[in-house]
């Protein structure tokens, strides 16, 4: 029934996005480096490595410049453009081929790149590998400001993503991995489209009022209430 929906909602996000689509990727072709797309190995289902499309908004070398995988707010290897098309997520709708093929589903947990993925504890690692990753999930929508955190931290932007983020994002897929149900589909969808337009709006914590408790450390960056 999910892949069902994944399905629909891809082809129709498409054909809506298309216009849009078209005029940034020439945009990108003229002010980047000459490329749309970016593909990154991703951890998929099961362990598999998939190519996981965005547009190309950083430098095309970037994972093997200071930083690595890691994005911070202020990091120097995002392009001009590419600043605004992160800011509002933008540069993830090219994931919709990634859902139509079955690689993500439209819900589900981040796909992390093999390097992100080792920051996590095996036991949280085997849990992640059992659900199909997503475009949208709980973790991105707690975390939707995560290059501020990685930036607004005291620790270099590796030690900040191991040491703090990856252990309370483990949390939350664990959290997901026991509630995956149709309903939550659904509702994660539409809180994913309400922070998108009110950043600031607190509407998953008054919905999900089980959720893990984040440290204290960013509880004011996550909005928690």
């Amino acid at each position: 029934m999910i892949r069902l929906f994944d399905i629909l909602f891809s082809i129709i996000i498409l054909i809506i996005s298309l216009p849009f689509l078209i005029p940034i990727g020439l945009l990108l072709l003229f002010t980047g480096e000459g490329k749309v797309f970016y593909k990154q190995s991703r951890v998929g289902k099961n362990g598999k490595i998939f190519g996981l499309l965005k547009f190309a908004t950083m430098l095309e070398n970037s994972p093997n410049l200071s930083g690595g995988d890691i994005t911070s707010g202020d990091d120097p290897r995002v392009l001009t453009v590419g600043k605004i098309l992160r800011k509002t997520k933008v540069n993830e709708i090219p994931q919709i081929i990634n859902i139509f093929l079955g690689e993500i589903s439209i819900v589900g947990p981040r796909p992390l790149t093999p390097r992100n993925f080792a920051l996590y504890d095996k036991s949280t690692q085997e849990i992640i590998k059992k659900t199909k990753p997503g475009l949208t999930g709980i973790g991105s929508i707690v975390f939707r400001d995560e290059e501020s955190i990685i930036r607004n931290s005291e620790k270099k932007p590796l030690d900040c993503y191991s040491e703090d983020i990856s252990p309370y994002k483990g949390k939350l897929e664990r959290w997901f991995f026991d509630e995956q149900t149709t309903g939550n589909y659904f509702l994660l969808i539409f809180i994913t489209a309400w922070v998108v337009l009110f950043p600031k709006s607190k509407l998953v914590w008054n919905i999900y009022s089980d959720l893990p408790e984040p440290p204290d450390s960013f509880k004011d960056q996550l909005n928690y209430s």
